[in-house]
C-alpha cells in the first residue's frame, strides 16, 4: 500500500465527504467508498477488503474532524448554542417524549457542557470512522476485478 497516495485519498475523501456526509448514514459509507475509489484511481491496483476498510476509516476521521471543528466553531464563536438546543428539543418530540420535561430539558443543556460535547463527540467519531470502515470494505469487494471461468 502507497502510504502517500492513501493519505491524498483519504484527506480528498474525507474533505468531500463533509457535503456527501448530508446524506444520513449512506454519506458516510459513500465517504469511504470514494477513499477507496481515489487510491485505486491513483495507483491502478485493487486493495484487500482489510486494507479498503482502513482507508475508508482514515477519509472517516478526516470528515468527522472538519465536521468537528465547523460545529465547535458554530456554537462557540456565534453563539449557537441555543439553535442546536432547539433542534435537539425537535428532535426528541418527534420521538415522542416530553420535551417540555425538565429532565430531558437539564439532559439537552448537558450535552453542551464541555464533558458532554466530548462524549458526544466521541460517540458520534466512532459512528462515523465504522460507518466509513463498511465504506471502503464495500468498495474495495464491488471493484475487484472478475476473473472469467474459463
Amino acid at each position: 500500500m502507497d502510504r502517500g497516495a492513501a493519505v491524498r485519498a483519504a484527506l480528498k475523501a474525507g474533505v468531500l465527504g463533509v457535503f456527501i456526509g448530508m446524506i444520513p448514514f449512506l454519506g458516510i459509507v459513500l465517504t469511504g467508498a470514494l477513499a477507496v475509489y481515489f487510491y485505486r484511481r491513483e495507483n491502478g491496483f485493487a486493495l484487500p477488503a482489510a486494507l479498503g476498510s482502513r482507508l475508508g476509516g482514515a477519509a472517516g476521521v478526516v470528515a468527522f474532524a472538519i465536521n468537528a471543528l465547523l460545529i465547535t466553531i458554530r456554537i462557540f464563536v456565534f453563539h449557537a448554542q441555543q439553535e442546536y438546543i432547539d433542534a435537539i428539543l425537535k428532535v426528541v418530540q418527534r420521538f415522542g417524549a416530553n420535551a417540555a420535561d425538565p429532565d430531558i430539558q437539564a439532559s439537552i443543556h448537558n450535552l453542551f457542557t464541555p464533558s458532554g460535547l466530548a462524549i458526544t463527540f466521541f460517540f458520534v467519531m466512532i459512528f462515523t470512522v465504522v460507518l466509513a470502515s463498511v465504506g471502503g470494505a464495500l468498495a474495495t469487494l464491488l471493484s475487484r476485478p472478475r476473473n472469467p471461468r474459463g
